[in-house]
């Protein structure tokens, strides 16, 4: 009886951080999109607006279509666009982080299919505040032909 009653008490508790840990309702996600690609590239990039409640790092993003999801940077030297990957963007509360073209940016690698217009793809989202406290923020994204006009 004490083995069937903890059992219950164990299952209650997965499923309440399960729960919590689907969403973090701190986070904001909009302008969310990802660029169609042409027929045998394996390589795309998907781009948001994230906007957290407090100081936050995006640490991890996984996605439908890849394994392989990295954080980069984008910034022109001297002429020369220079890319790099981040192991993660620091996010200042209340200031909205924009990852657009020619910025901060989701490469997309070794896809499993090509990006066609009209399709939306899974990505969920990893962030770790200042007090280790993680937490997932699971988006829909269309995939466009072309970048969204600002309105």
């Amino acid at each position: 009886m004490l083995i069937k009653k903890l059992s219950c008490a164990l299952a209650m508790l997965a499923i309440m951080l399960l729960a919590c840990s689907k969403q973090a309702p701190e986070i904001n996600i909009a302008d969310n999109w990802v660029r169609a690609n042409a027929e045998g590239q394996d390589v795309g990039a998907a781009y948001m607006t994230i906007t957290s409640a407090s100081d936050t790092s995006l640490i991890k993003v996984e996605s439908s279509v890849t394994d392989s999801v990295e954080i980069h940077s984008m910034s022109m030297d001297n002429g020369v666009m220079k890319m790099r990957m981040l192991e993660e963007l620091d996010l200042k509360a209340n200031t909205p982080n924009k990852l657009a073209p020619g910025g901060f940016h989701l490469m997309l690698f070794d896809l499993k299919k090509p990006l066609k217009a009209g399709e939306t793809i899974s990505f969920t989202l990893h962030f770790k505040n200042q007090n280790g406290k993680r937490s997932l923020v699971t988006v829909k994204s269309p995939v466009l032909a072309e970048q969204p006009s600002a309105s």
